[in-house]
């Protein structure tokens, strides 16, 4: 990935993920001619999320967001999924980070239990 603001956004995206849970894991997963670097994914007990770059938006896809309650609404994509829900993050959008790490230690607990 080129270094531009979506770069940055996933670099502070990793950043907020490990405070909310210091233990996760992250990988490369799904390399292809077309994405040789992968996609990242996060786990704890379980997959959290994966982030994905596109030409205009930053892509968050929880595995299990439609089983998260999401009180800050910072769902709104993949809405009618059966089993995901994803946020995505277009350029000078703002992430509530507070509302972001909740979320993602929702994620935790709900692959813990």
């Amino acid at each position: 990935m080129s270094a531009d603001w979506r770069s940055d956004l996933v670099d502070e995206l990793r950043s907020l993920i490990v405070r909310a849970e210091p233990a996760v894991v992250e990988e490369a997963k799904w390399k292809k001619a077309s994405n040789p670097d992968g996609v990242p994914t996060f786990s704890a007990d379980g997959l959290i999320c994966t982030v994905e770059t596109y030409k205009d938006k930053v892509k968050l896809t929880f595995a299990k967001g439609a089983a998260l309650e999401d009180p800050d609404g910072l769902f709104n994509a993949s809405l009618d999924a059966g089993t995901r829900r994803a946020i995505d993050v277009r350029e000078g959008e703002a992430l509530d980070a507070e509302g972001f790490v909740a979320l993602v230690r929702e994620a935790v607990a709900l692959n813990r239990s």
